[in-house]
């Protein structure tokens, strides 16, 4: 049997290999005498899972660098000549990144490995969002896409995400034969790689210009449910604040906002311009409050009645909003779901719009308030494993069979999408649905915190929590996989004195979904739970949900199960 390097033998060959660049190695020079930190950047390859690369940025094997983007490039280089060469036909990809640092020289450094694979990269030529690389996919016809990326990470990471034909990224099947090829990559040797000029000159480089913006501007305003009535006046009568936190949303959802009829939008300044570091915040974060601190002076200064937020990459879109006392509350991805769904399904009921074979598609972590409020308009709901990459391959599903028409599909973690223009969370599209309903409902005397206590009066007070607890380097991967086995080997009777009534084990596969690390509680009362390892940073993540009869009753339920299940994970961390 052949013995595997060890983490001090790669590092050394990192150093005396003539293909990596003197800055890198006088980087590995700089902790020539910290065997931890030698341990940790190279005990490993950064693990391309079923969406990609993410990472610390940094040199060695277990970090986010050229070399490693390089490998992965030359790996998918060879997956998409094997399955999509022809005599007629070669393959194409799309690339694009958002604001991180890195972000751009990660991108063009795939374009060129690309390129001297012969395959032609279309390229833009600076940040755009994740979900427009999703629909230029689409839209050029390509055979993959990749966006740089680390999504709402913090500001040492970065990341690379690998997308197909149908503009979603790759479902595990696909994955798999992509890892695969990568695994065959055994040294950089192996990556080709043609300078940017000569790609450019031979015409594998293509770079996208403004036509590429405007055709997805288009499909975004398309998805407006009321236009006439938002470009004659309720438009004009919503303030909104929109904050970017630094990240590739900017432009783009201010063309959109204002082609759709939105004319009174007030930008943050100081979150205004891209920026890797984010500096204004500790993460870039729509999920968080604290990012939104600066977003809500701004609002209580000029009065106004929403504040959006987007991530770095823009899929993920955070909204702000006035609750009965007057201050300003960050809804949860779940309640603004709910209320962007309500929203859209009510009003197409109204105008005749609504598809009898019409349906809304959630993740098995996210509320089942919106599956209730979907059910109520005689739509089907279909759950999917988390990761929009199942909701946009149930899409694509849809419009194969022609069984069903998906009309909006979301996750907790803020990522919502509706239309068919994409494959992917976009929070460009959720930007706009969420401020039409907060101009339809202000045109009522209502905000959205008033239509959100409607609902619970209508469905029942669904309160959710995540928890997660970040768990680093190689001892962390080792408690994240004890924490799993030892709720999987001895599941609890009851918690918080409510009985278990069922439990979920995806790992083997379930309910039709693909296999799956994740643990779902279901209890007596209709409550639920469910501990999940990220697939894209080192934490395990443990989702709440709880039914009650008013904010009272939900609050208390939804506090007796945190504390009981966060008692037993913290113990194991």
């Amino acid at each position: 049997m052949t013995n595997q390097p060890n983490a001090t033998d790669l590092y050394n060959a990192w150093l005396n290999d003539p293909n990596v660049d003197e800055e890198t190695k006088a980087e590995l020079r700089g902790i020539a005498d910290q065997p931890s930190e030698i341990e940790d950047r190279f005990y490993r390859d950064l693990e391309f899972g079923t969406g990609g690369l993410r990472g610390v940025m940094g040199a060695g094997t277990n970090r986010m660098n050229r070399y490693v983007v390089g490998k992965a490039t030359q790996g998918f280089a060879q997956y998409l000549l094997e399955r999509f060469s022809s005599p007629t036909s070669s393959p194409s990809v799309v690339i694009a990144h958002d604001s991180r640092n890195h972000s751009d020289s990660f991108a063009l450094e795939a374009a060129c490995v690309l390129a001297a694979n012969g395959i032609k990269t279309y390229l833009f030529r600076s940040l755009r969002p994740t979900p427009q690389l999703s629909f230029a996919v689409r839209d050029l016809k390509a055979s993959g896409g990749i966006v740089i990326t680390a999504s709402h990470n913090p500001p040492e990471y970065n990341g690379y995400k690998v997308y197909g034909p149908d503009g979603g990224q790759l479902v595990p099947a696909d994955a798999e034969r992509v890892i695969a090829s990568i695994r065959k990559v055994a040294s950089f040797d192996e990556v080709k790689r043609l300078s940017p000029e000569e790609a450019e000159a031979r015409g594998l480089i293509v770079w996208l210009g403004e036509d590429a913006d405007e055709r997805y501007t288009d499909a975004v305003v398309s998805q407006s449910v009321q236009p006439d009535a938002i470009r004659n006046g309720a438009g004009k009568e919503l303030k909104i604040v929109y904050t970017p936190l630094h990240g590739a949303g900017n432009l783009p959802v201010r063309r959109v906002l204002e082609k759709a009829g939105f004319t009174n939008v007030h930008i943050v300044p100081e979150q205004e311009r891209p920026d890797g570091f984010f500096p204004t915040v500790k993460s870039p974060n729509p999920e968080e409050r604290e990012a939104f601190t600066l977003a809500i002076e701004l609002a209580e200064k000029i009065g106004a009645d929403i504040i959006i937020g987007t991530d770095p990459d823009s899929d993920r879109m955070g909204a702000v909003v006035k609750n009965k006392e007057g201050r300003f509350e960050v809804l949860t991805g779940n309640q603004s779901g709910a209320i962007m769904a309500y929203y859209l399904l009510s009003n197409l009921k109204k105008l005749g719009k609504l598809p009898g074979d019409g349906a809304v598609i959630k993740t098995i972590v996210t509320s089942e308030m919106g599956a209730d409020i979907a059910k109520s308009f005689g739509m089907s709901v279909f759950n999917t494993l988390t990761g929009f990459k199942y909701i946009g391959e149930k899409i694509t599903e849809f419009e194969r069979t022609g069984k069903h028409t998906f009309l909006f599909g979301y996750e907790e973690s803020y990522g919502y999408l509706t239309g068919t223009y994409a494959r992917d969370k976009d929070a460009v599209v959720a930007a706009l649905l969420i401020c039409e309903a907060a101009a339809y409902y202000k045109s009522q005397g209502k905000t959205l915190y008033d239509v959100l206590l409607e609902l619970y009066a209508e469905y029942g007070t669904y309160l959710e929590q995540l928890e997660s607890r970040t768990l680093k380097g190689k001892d962390g991967v080792e408690k994240i996989a004890g924490i799993m086995n030892d709720w999987r080997t001895n599941p609890p009777s009851s918690v918080a004195g409510v009985a278990v009534s069922q439990v979920l084990d995806y790992k083997n596969g379930l309910d039709g979904l693909p296999k799956e690390n994740v643990l779902k509680f279901l209890l007596a009362d209709g409550s639920w739970f469910c501990l999940r390892p990220s697939g894209t940073e080192p934490k395990i993540k443990v989702y709440f949900a709880v039914r009650g009869n008013g904010l009272g009753e939900a609050e208390a339920a939804l506090k007796r199960l945190v504390a009981a299940v966060m008692e037993r994970v913290d113990a194991l961390s």
